[in-house]
This record gives C-alpha cells, structure tokens and sequence, in this order.
C-alpha cells in the first residue's frame, strides 16, 4: 500500500487551534539559504502540511497525520509541535 493509499485510511476532526508551529520563521530562511529547494520540514513531510508561498513558510495543520518527522527532521530546531487537543486530530479508520 503507498503512503497516499494509506492517508486516506485517516479520519480528520479539524481543530480551530494549530498544533503546529514555525518558532522563528527567520530561521526558514536561513534554512531556505543553507539548504536550498526543498528544506527538510517540506521534502520529509508525507502530508504536504508545509510548503513556500512569497518567501513565506506555510502551515497547513489541518493536513497533518501527527508523525512528527517535520519536527525532528528541522536542523534549527523550530518547529513546535504538539499532539492536538483531545478529540482532535487523525483516527484511524478501519475497514
């Protein structure tokens, strides 16, 4: 089964309230200038949740599937990431 096969056994219950965060987004930058196209957080991230729009990094929380690799991947240390609320997030969906 491929990565998109499997995102689509996920059930999302969307939260108002990120549970993601860029910690310095002058630090995307510097990223940006040390490592080029693409940063770590984009290229390792199975959901797409973060991609580049006018020199900007963008956040799109209500795609993630709450692995963390984006968090461990980043070299700056700066993302912030935390489980979402209670009731929130991804379920896994059986059958």
């Amino acid at each position: 089964m491929t990565t998109e096969e499997k995102l689509y056994t996920l059930r999302y219950k969307k939260d108002d309230e990120s549970h993601l965060a860029i910690a310095d987004a002058n630090k995307c930058l510097e990223c940006t200038a040390k490592y080029g196209e693409p940063q770590p957080c984009v290229s390792i991230c199975p959901a797409n949740v973060f991609s580049w729009q006018n020199n900007k990094i963008i956040v799109s929380y209500e795609n993630c599937v709450e692995c963390g690799a984006s968090r461990i991947s980043c070299p700056y240390d700066n993302i912030i990431w935390k489980y979402p609320r209670f009731g929130k997030g991804i379920a896994l969906r059986y059958g």
